[in-house]
């Protein structure tokens, strides 16, 4: 109930339960009904354009151009590298591969060194205590941190690339893909710290792990995991530079677009008139030479019969 008599502007109390005002005796809820009718298409209709408008822009940041085709695979195609090894640990006792499903290395997968850790996180944090938190355990879980931050800051710089379709010049995407390219350049680094810091014969507790006479390396899989990111950041770059489209121009194509296809098919409907007339007209020659030549040949007949 309104407030007020939209009609009077009697205050209304909270008993006044009927419908008609008790001084003008309008009826509140029919009060000037056709122009609420009219404010509430005119609403309609500027939500449905903020709609259309925002789908628009949304289809365009994504494959709008050949380049933003490209750019939304490429951002995509990284998640590729987050499951092939980054390093690999190797002792005579275990081995551990930064590798999550271990599919390319051999001993405990990054999975496990996951469930151990939030397993068993007061062992490894003693353990780092104990190196001083710098050693191959420090160093090797500081990488894994890393490594996970490449992939949230990847993660978001490609949904901000669906979050950023009114701003198609946007370069949210770009700064996030730079981080993920920086976090992986120091996740490698300090990693190899980690493994060149070990001398020779030393025995490690890697959390749960017992390591002794360790040996590592960086693997082919981190190599793939930067190379996709710096492309994703790269085609990321170039959208960020290239000319973007408005609403407004993507309309007016749109508009243009509808209007060829329009006289394109009003062009075939002429031709396709025009070709009806034709044969009709053929059809009806045809027909008038058909009736023509039995005509002729009755009066032949005729004529034959007379001269008889």
């Amino acid at each position: 109930m309104a407030s007020t008599c939209p009609n009077c502007g009697r205050r209304l109390r909270w008993y006044d339960v009927k419908a008609e005002c008790k001084d003008c005796g309008v009826s509140i809820p029919n009060f000037n009904w056709e122009a609420r009718l009219e404010e509430d298409a005119d609403l309609a209709a500027e939500k449905s354009l903020a709609f259309h408008k925002t789908m628009n822009m949304f289809a365009y940041s994504i494959w709008g151009t050949k380049l933003r085709i490209v750019r939304i695979i490429m951002s995509f195609i990284p998640i590729i590298g987050y499951i092939v090894p980054w390093f690999v640990i190797k002792s005579d006792a275990d081995s551990i591969g930064i590798d999550l499903f271990g599919l390319f290395t051999d001993g405990h997968t990054l999975l496990d060194l996951f469930k151990d850790f939030f397993g068993n996180t007061d062992v490894f944090f003693t353990n780092m205590s104990y190196e001083g938190g710098s050693g191959v355990l420090s160093y090797t879980m500081l990488a894994v941190l890393f490594m996970v931050l490449s992939l949230l800051f990847a993660v978001i710089a490609f949904f901000m690339i669906l979050f950023t379709h009114k701003h198609p010049k946007s370069k949210l995407m770009v700064i996030f893909d730079c981080l993920s390219v920086l976090s992986v350049v120091a996740s490698g680094i300090v990693f190899t710290i980690g493994i060149k810091s070990v001398a020779a014969e030393t025995a490690v507790n890697f959390g749960i792990y017992p390591l002794y006479n360790i040996t590592g390396n960086v693997m082919w899989g981190y190599f793939v995991a930067l190379a996709l990111l710096v492309v994703a950041f790269i085609f990321n770059f170039l959208v960020s530079k290239a000319d973007a489209k408005s609403h407004e121009q993507l309309e007016e194509e749109r508009l243009a677009r509808k209007a060829e296809k329009e006289e394109k098919e009003r062009i075939k409907a002429i031709e396709r008139e025009k070709a009806e007339e034709e044969a009709k007209k053929k059809a009806e020659e045809e027909q008038a030479r058909i009736v023509a030549e039995a005509k002729a040949k009755i009066e032949a007949r005729e004529a034959k019969k007379h001269k008889k």
